[in-house]
């Protein structure tokens, strides 16, 4: 039987449980009869895959790749998904270099079928790289099929700090962050960014967002995310934001059938 992550709050106080609780959930997780499969099979057989054609062949190895980077919706879109692994990301026209979503491009650089002569999927320690993020991502997704935003809340403590510590410039990081749906959804909502602000162009995206994580986050540089106590405070702006957005709908539903309610019926 499969585990199922408990879930029983939501926000800030969903959050505190979840923290306390997720090593212990993640390890009875792990252990799902359905994880195991999976991850056993990719470990096993990835090594006999050597081009983008055969990864895309077999709906089970293709499964966890996809879902070891957030992608799983894009299990049925093969073509697609094919064209990006060929292509690779070094010439700057390649797909995964014109997507706005990052997580194309890592998957494309972590298989690396058209970047190296020889696949990464040759390297003994390949499998166990890949079915470690698709655990960890699998575990997201199973709370958020509870709560949607603690989910996003899981994804930034895991995939933050890899981007804040990078050795990239800030601007490049900054750029990485708002072509990441999840990590920028979580963002926007942290910092009270408008409705049009997806609207704008990406330089003025860049500059708003940097403008307001160094007054609202007390940052001077996207680098002191790299800081569990600042990652943490993100996190629960965000949360807290969203507990409220989340009232106030219900409220104003609740105002709405109140106002139905209390209008007299005709005879």
């Amino acid at each position: 039987m499969n585990f199922t992550p408990v879930v029983p709050l939501g926000g800030l106080s969903g959050w505190a449980l979840l923290s306390r609780t997720s090593e212990r959930q993640t390890d009875l997780f792990n252990k799902s009869p359905q994880i195991v499969r999976d991850t056993e099979y990719f470990e096993q057989n990835i090594a006999k895959i050597t081009t983008a054609e055969g990864l895309v062949s077999d709906r089970r190895l293709l499964r966890v790749a996809l879902g070891a980077f957030g992608l799983q919706e894009d299990i049925n879109s093969r073509a697609f998904i094919r064209a990006i692994l060929e292509e690779g990301t070094i010439r700057d026209d390649a797909i995964a270099n014109r997507l706005a979503d990052d997580r194309y491009k890592q998957l494309s650089e972590a298989f690396a079928f058209a970047d190296r002569p020889i696949p990464r999927t040759q390297l003994s320690t390949f499998g166990t790289e890949i079915t470690e993020k698709f655990r960890r991502r699998e575990f997201e997704v199973a709370v958020g099929d509870q709560n949607q935003a603690l989910r996003l809340a899981l994804n930034v403590q895991r995939e933050l700090g890899d981007i804040a510590g990078d050795a990239e410039t800030e601007d490049t990081r900054w750029f990485r962050i708002l072509g990441n749906p999840p990590l920028r959804r979580v963002f926007e909502v942290a910092l009270g960014l408008p409705d049009s602000f997806g609207q704008a162009d990406l330089d003025r995206q860049l500059d708003e967002i940097k403008s307001r994580s160094a007054q609202q986050l007390k940052i001077g540089s996207l680098s002191d995310l790299s800081a569990e106590s600042v990652r943490e405070q993100l996190i629960q702006r965000f949360l807290l934001r969203e507990q409220v957005a989340s009232f106030n709908v219900q409220s104003s539903q609740a105002i709405a059938l109140t106002l139905l309610q209390s209008v007299p019926r005709r005879a």
